[in-house]
């Protein structure tokens, strides 16, 4: 296949420029299928565009909507970010706590007693405020 170390290079280089070509590429449609300001009919011509004249295609978008894409992915990630911090805060807020009185802090402090987390001492302490507390300070 390779008769000559040129040939080698040369295949070496066509391949890199094909990658580099499909990465693009693919840049491209998610920027087109990203884009808001674009409709079906739009996002359509450019998808057949692409398909039919591929680097004429990523050329002349590259030219006409370039200066948008940065745009266009800065804002899918500020998106993505805050979606994100959204979810965290839903799951890390605790559910509101059912609180039973006295009788569920005791049960919760003999748990940590039992499991060794807390000295008797300790429990001891939890205990007498849990029973100091009336239900109007709860």
């Amino acid at each position: 296949m390779f008769d000559d170390n040129g040939s080698f290079l040369l295949a070496t280089l066509e391949f890199f420029i094909f990658l580099a070509w499909f990465m693009c590429l693919f840049w491209i449609f998610g920027d087109l299928f990203r884009s808001k300001d674009l409709g079906g009919l739009g996002k359509t011509l450019w998808t057949l565009f692409l398909i039919f004249l591929p680097v004429i295609a990523m050329l002349v978008y590259l030219i006409a909507r370039g200066n948008g894409m940065t745009e266009r992915s800065m804002q899918s990630a500020v998106d993505a970010q805050k979606r994100q911090e959204a979810y965290i805060r839903q799951v890390a807020t605790p559910a509101p706590a059912q609180h039973a009185g006295p009788a569920s802090e005791i049960a919760a402090a003999k748990e940590l007693l039992d499991a060794g987390t807390i000295s008797a001492a300790e429990f001891e302490q939890l205990k007498s405020s849990a029973l100091r507390k009336t239900p109007a300070t709860a």
